[in-house]
Order: structure tokens, then C-alpha cells, then sequence
């Protein structure tokens, strides 16, 4: 990025991105709990089902609602920027990506393919697989994004700094609002 003025929009784009992307994941979450009976709440970083236990074996398939409904939306937005190779369509790809991996690090055992991996049965070696096969394909989609876009490792360090500040800000704006109520 030459200009400081494009830095600051695609900055503010980065943050739109990372509530709009982290929304989506949950409402993967939350289509998937109600099409299969459950009463479900969405928050902007989370669902949970409103009695507080799922119907049946559902809650499988209500975890895989939201790493699918991000390797969608990145999949959505790498098809538009190979078309039309807008730099502003680059955060929501690498966000996801980047927010994946990034919640992988700090608590793995607490997120979706880590749950997803136990429910599975997929014991102490197989429990990596899931996150592995998402991180995987949603680096691809990233990677290749970056190299349409003409993105250097510069570039990338500096998004992922961004993306940590937007991380930070849909965890307050989730607990501020859960405050508020």
C-alpha cells in the first residue's frame, strides 16, 4: 500500500470485514440450529441453543455451520476478486483465514474443529484433522487472493496486525453488549 489514504480506508474495511465475517460464522451456527428444531441466540461472537442443550445429536452439525459458512464467504470474495481484482474485497478473505488460525493458537480445544474433531471420535493425533483441512483450504483461498492482488509478505504481516485489533474489538463490542443487557 503506497498511499496513506487507501491504508486508512482499507483499515476501516478490515474492521466492517471482521464484524461481518465473524456475524456469518455465527449465523452458520445459527441456520444450522434452527433448520435441525433448536430454539437457537445468536450474538455477534457466538450461539447457543436457549434451553442450553441441543435436540437430539445435533450439535455436530450446528459446529459445522460455521467453519462451512466461512470457507463460503472466503470462497464468495476470492471469486470477485479473481474477477474484478479489488484490494477492498481482500479483507474478508484474509480475516477469515486469519481469525481461523489466530483462535486455533490461543483455544484450540474450545473451537468449532476442535469440537468437531472429539464428536467425531478422532482421537489425540485425528483431533488436528478438521482444523487442518479448513486452515488448509482457507490459506489456499488466501494465498491465492494475495498473489491476484499482488501481495507481499509486508503487506500480510501488516493486515494480520490489523486483524488483531479487529479481533479485539468484536470480543469487547460481544461483551459490552452481553454487559448491556
Amino acid at each position: 500500500m503506497k498511499n496513506s489514504d487507501n491504508k486508512l480506508k482499507l483499515i476501516l474495511i478490515f474492521i466492517l470485514s471482521a464484524y461481518f465475517a465473524n456475524f456469518f460464522h455465527e449465523l452458520g451456527h445459527w441456520i444450522v440450529g434452527e433448520i435441525l428444531g433448536n430454539d437457537m441466540i445468536l450474538n455477534i461472537n457466538g450461539v447457543r441453543p436457549k434451553s442450553g442443550e441441543y435436540i437430539g445429536n445435533t450439535e455436530l452439525f450446528i459446529l459445522c455451520g460455521g467453519p462451512i459458512f466461512s470457507i463460503i464467504i472466503s470462497i464468495i470474495f476470492w471469486c470477485l476478486i479473481e474477477k474484478y481484482k479489488i484490494i477492498y474485497l481482500y479483507p474478508v478473505v484474509f480475516f477469515v483465514f486469519f481469525s481461523r488460525l489466530l483462535v486455533q493458537i490461543i483455544k484450540f480445544d474450545l473451537q468449532d474443529e476442535a469440537k468437531i474433531s472429539a464428536l467425531l471420535g478422532m482421537g489425540r493425533i485425528g483431533k488436528y484433522a478438521i482444523a487442518i483441512i479448513v486452515l488448509a483450504t482457507l490459506f489456499f483461498i488466501t494465498w491465492r487472493a494475495s498473489r491476484v492482488l499482488k501481495r507481499n509478505y509486508k503487506d500480510n504481516l501488516f493486515y494480520g496486525l490489523i486483524c488483531i485489533l479487529c479481533i479485539f474489538l468484536v470480543v469487547i463490542t460481544d461483551l459490552i453488549i452481553h454487559l448491556l443487557r
